[in-house]
């Protein structure tokens, strides 16, 4: 999906919303289990429910890589099933020397189709461009995660590449990463519960796509992640899972995830249509 699609399902579903598919086959309503594939059975029922609602899935592997080869058989049932119109992330993490990360590149890109991948950049340029060799396709950088360990590195001071005062370790990722591909294939992972570092951050990337988990479960505010981050673009790509997936358990669970979907859509709706 280039950035012309993915910004025009932006607009046309009033929508920047993706979810999160971490399917966790012990907390999937119990009566699913009868199923032969009990996991993708679910993830069917969730896709039918909210697919008018978001424009991007993102499936977390290791959900799917945890059941063996049975999950990644539901992974790729799942990512098959997902309407061409939606943008598709494997929420994999990946990140290793150049060779295996091409090895990792077709796996995501020629074997299970997705449009992006998320990619760890701490071995730096030669692990990432593998995955920016692929047309159409993206890497989603993590730059400032929500995790409590994001101090332990991303947080840290580093005097900056023209050796002037320190900086954070996360903004020389960005400014070294943002020479190796461009807005067109490169998003960033910007945690939902860091949105008042987003105005710091678009002044480095402005034109560059979000991808923020963190709202719903996790504490962060749409209102604060769209006033700090969005662009003229929007630019926003704002992840919510468990809080719409398990929102439910019984018979009904799909329609209580449309439920809960709705109600970022219909926040998302408003932000946009403020901005014009």
């Amino acid at each position: 999906m280039t950035r012309k699609e993915l910004i025009h399902q932006i607009y046309h579903k009033k929508s920047f919303l993706c979810i999160g598919l971490d399917t966790d086959i012990k907390k999937i309503p119990s009566f699913l289990l009868d199923n032969e594939d009990p996991v993708f059975e679910f993830n069917k029922q969730i896709i039918d429910a909210t697919k008018d609602l978001c424009v991007a899935y993102k499936p977390n592997l290791a959900f799917y890589e945890s059941l063996g080869y049975k999950g990644l058989i539901s992974l790729e049932r799942t990512v098959k099933y997902i309407p061409d119109d939606i943008f598709t992330i494997a929420d994999a993490k990946r990140g290793d020397i150049g060779n295996t990360s091409d090895m990792y590149a077709r796996t995501f890109f020629d074997y299970y189709n997705f449009d992006s991948v998320t990619v760890a950049p701490y071995m730096g340029k030669d692990s990432v461009v593998p995955f920016l060799n692929f047309k159409d396709k993206w890497v989603i950088l993590l730059a400032l995660t929500s995790n409590e360990g994001a101090n332990d590195f991303q947080l840290k001071k580093v005097n900056d590449s023209n050796g002037n005062s320190p900086e954070n370790l996360f903004e020389t990722v960005l400014e070294t990463s943002m020479k190796w591909g461009n807005e067109e294939n490169m998003m960033y992972v910007v945690g939902a519960t860091k949105a008042n570092m987003l105005s710091g951050i678009r002044k480095i990337i402005p034109d560059h796509f979000l991808l923020v988990p963190g709202i719903g479960a996790q504490g962060g505010s749409l209102e604060e992640v769209w006033k700090y981050g969005h662009n003229n673009d929007c630019g926003l790509l704002v992840n919510a899972s468990r809080n719409i997936i398990y929102a439910g358990k019984e018979k009904d669970f799909a329609e209580k995830a449309r439920e809960e979907a709705s109600k970022i859509q219909q926040q998302m709706k408003l932000l946009l249509n403020e901005a014009g």
